[in-house]
């Protein structure tokens, strides 16, 4: 062993294993703090990437399932204006039997008919308001609605639009239809029967499409889930090990600044053989 002023090698080893330990245990407070185990780039660069690429993945399932919310919501105020055609419907068609009662007076078929033109009218009134966020899925303004399927945007599902207006292929019943006379009254009954069934029909059109956005929108939340969590499992620290490596961190830093202390008074014994 050599004595030197100059060179203090015990104290040089000392130092590297001090800040090597401090680099650790930096690492570990920033892991506490974040609550990451991985928090940028530089902490492990392909974690890291992975971990981006998947949340981009996950922020695109959100816009996927607000999309299919809208979707869903369009159609349920569709499906709201169609029952209450039909319900309009059933009305009317009861009002159009009265009246076709040739048994009637005048004055009572004038007032059915004065009923009957309201309730036709209120399908109208029904049809130009079901519209949600601009898209009306019931007055023919279009043709379909379409949502998100897929993070890329790549995939799309379609549910097809239900003109329920008046003197459509649908409700056939004209805007101008009546039951003033017998007649009339009489010939209405098998049109509204057959707008009554139509409408039906595209109820069960427009609720098989509800339930496609519906099964989408929790397979989307569904896959969300799953992929935060397998983000969390790469990035995430793991708090009960960060805490039992932070003690022991510690434990070694105050060795670590003891023995560096005990390696730079090494030096001093140089001047005991020069007494």
């Amino acid at each position: 062993m050599s004595f030197s002023v100059n060179t203090n090698t015990g104290a040089m080893v000392a130092l590297q294993y001090l800040n090597q330990t401090q680099s650790q245990l930096n690492t570990t407070q920033s892991a506490i703090n974040s609550g990451l185990k991985v928090s940028s780039a530089r902490d492990d660069g392909s974690t890291f990437a992975i971990a981006q690429n998947q949340r981009g993945a996950v922020a695109g399932y959100a816009a996927v399932t607000d999309s299919l919310n809208r979707a869903t919501s369009a159609v349920d105020v569709a499906l709201s204006a169609g029952q209450s055609i039909s319900d309009l419907l059933i009305q009317l068609k009861a009002k159009a039997l009265s009246a076709a009662d040739s048994s009637l007076d005048t004055a009572s078929r004038q007032a059915l008919n004065q009923d009957f033109i309201a309730l036709r009218d209120q399908i109208t009134t029904i049809v130009k308001n079901a519209s949600f966020n601009g898209t009306n899925l019931v007055d023919g303004s279009t043709t379909q609605i379409t949502a998100l399927a897929s993070s890329d945007g790549t995939r799309r599902i379609t549910t097809s639009a239900q003109k329920l207006a008046l003197s459509g292929t649908i409700v056939t019943l004209k805007t101008t239809n009546t039951i003033s006379t017998q007649a009339k009254a009489s010939t209405l009954v098998a049109t509204i029967q057959a707008s009554l069934t139509n409408v039906n029909s595209a109820l069960a059109k427009l609720s098989a499409g509800a339930k496609k956005f519906s099964i989408q929108a929790t397979f989307s939340q569904k896959l969300s889930d799953t992929l935060t969590t397998g983000i969390g499992n790469l990035v995430d620290a793991n708090m009960a090990q960060e805490s039992a490596t932070l003690q022991s961190l510690q434990v070694k830093q105050q060795l670590g600044v003891q023995a560096l202390s005990i390696a730079n008074q090494a030096p001093q014994t140089i001047l005991s053989l020069f007494r």
